[in-house]
């Protein structure tokens, strides 16, 4: 069952989260038909209850006999993302202090497609303004999909310019939000090497691509 992995993924443990998803079901019941529904052994069910107990995710109701009930999964959900929103502040502060941003001027290198696809697909969500990208249509086209509602994209082919591209190699730029860029070489089925590129906050080499892009959507014609 799908929830079970998601509570597990949450820290809930196995038998918390199938013995919590059982309670939904049934809505109060006595441990012995928790238990059941579950699929957890009877001498487990009792400290896997107090457990949801202390979670605030179960509540006993009542002693003659004992019955349990779940309390709202919808205030669990919301304890749980504001929690992970507090954590991921706080490591968001520390990382902040042990590495500050990276320098305008510094360009990073990336080899391997898998490394270039992952890096675009985070700019490209990350975005909140505007998307300047060109070049390799299929994974543009994959991108667009990706890309925030209000965010203004510009995307073109690169036809008509001056190639960028080594032969056997297929270029590709993006650059988002005018902070952050990425200049990439896909390479062909049948060409040597791997695919690499460079990734920099350099806002010369920003507004270039961007211009580049601009020059290229008025010779080629947007897609």
């Amino acid at each position: 069952m799908s929830a079970v992995i998601h509570l597990q993924a949450l820290g809930l443990t196995e038998y918390e989260a199938r013995a919590y998803t059982a309670l939904l079901a049934l809505g109060r019941a006595v441990p012995a038909r928790v238990a059941r529904q579950a699929g957890i052994p009877r001498p487990k069910i009792y400290e896997t209850l107090e457990r949801l107990e202390g979670r605030g995710l179960a509540a006993k109701m009542g002693q003659n006999p004992l019955e349990y009930a779940p309390l709202s999964a919808r205030e669990y959900l919301a304890r749980a993302r504001r929690s992970f929103d507090d954590r991921l502040g706080a490591l968001d502060r520390d990382l902040s202090r042990l590495a500050p941003d990276p320098a305008p001027e510094a360009v990073y290198h990336l080899y391997g497609e898998a490394a270039i696809r992952s890096l675009c697909e985070d700019l490209t969500l990350n975005a909140r303004r505007s998307l300047f990208m060109a070049g390799e249509a299929s994974f543009a086209a994959e991108l667009e999909r990706l890309t925030p509602r209000g965010v203004e994209l510009r995307r073109t082919h690169l036809t008509g310019l001056p190639s960028i591209a080594a032969e056997g190699q297929r270029a590709f730029l993006l650059a988002r939000d005018g902070e952050a860029a990425l200049v990439a070489h896909f390479i062909d089925e049948d060409g040597v090497g791997q695919a690499h590129g460079v990734h920099t906050h350099n806002p010369v080499i920003i507004h270039l691509i961007e211009g580049y892009v601009n020059l290229a959507s008025r010779q080629a014609g947007s897609i």
